[in-house]
């Protein structure tokens, strides 16, 4: 069991969490990311299986603002059975105080003491395996296309001292394929694990996030659905004049009508 896996520490994100929160602010997220996005798709080649024994980091890449939605989406659909944390920068944490009902914990990312409370509380985390901590690693907004992939020293450290702890890498993407809404994309890497010293999990983070968004942007690039597992359909069509012309179109012809743009073309 890793050490500090029992007892509590000031501002313990596990005492604070609210389960009631956590399903209210999940909902929202869901219906947002419904309304937002054609679809929310993960790529059916590499979906997790980790075992139920073993705590796990999901480290992502950071594309966009939606990152922390779909993480919730995520852990919702996929992990349904493990609570879900994650760190924001202390500052930001202090506009939105509510997160911290939602397992959200305040850092300093460029202080020594927000890399020690970063390790503390992580380590603290991931003493139980119904618990999971999603992080952005790269600190930072970057174009998935942006190489390479360098990720923040922290993830390492904390790696390196949660023996058994599982590392997944996950990437994100947004892109517009043929409708007006953009598809929200996502793909699973190989977990990591047992890497042993803090200068093997830094090449072996960077390395596994590197090629899962290459393979993500392969897929993407395809803009083939079928390659994907739609866990959320979204809104369909372009609407307005161009819609609503469509529809008739379909309607004069005596054939069913799909909003889908290609379909209409």
């Amino acid at each position: 069991m890793p050490p500090n896996s029992g007892g509590t520490i000031p501002g313990d994100p596990v005492a604070m969490l609210s389960p009631r929160m956590v399903r209210f602010f999940d909902s929202v997220m869901r219906r947002q990311m419904r309304g937002a996005f054609r679809g929310v798709r993960v790529l059916r080649d590499g979906k997790p299986d980790i075992p139920a024994d073993r705590p796990v980091v999901v480290f992502g890449n950071h594309p966009g603002w939606w990152d922390p939605a779909f993480f919730l989406v995520l852990r919702q659909t996929l992990f349904p059975d493990r609570q879900g944390y994650g760190p924001m920068e202390v500052t930001a944490l202090e506009r939105y105080r509510f997160m911290k009902r939602i397992g959200i914990f305040g850092v300093d990312p460029e202080g020594r003491a927000g890399a020690a409370r970063f390790l503390r509380v992580g380590t603290h985390l991931l003493g139980d395996p119904k618990r999971m901590l999603w992080m952005t690693a790269q600190g930072r907004f970057a174009d998935p296309r942006e190489r390479p992939v360098a990720l923040r020293p922290g993830l390492a450290h904390l790696m390196a001292r949660v023996p058994g702890a599982m590392a997944l890498p996950l990437a994100i993407e947004y892109p517009f394929w043929s409708e007006k809404r953009p598809e929200a994309l996502a793909a699973f890497g190989r977990p990591l694990a047992d890497l042993g010293p803090v200068g093997a999990w830094q090449d072996g983070l960077d390395a596994a996030l590197t090629a899962t968004q290459d393979r993500l942007a392969k897929a993407a690039m395809a803009r083939e659905p079928a390659a994907f597992e739609t866990i959320l359909g979204g809104a369909r069509g372009v609407g307005g004049v161009y819609g609503l012309w469509s529809r008739l179109r379909d309607m004069a012809a005596g054939r069913g009508h799909d909003p889908d743009h290609l379909a209409s073309d």
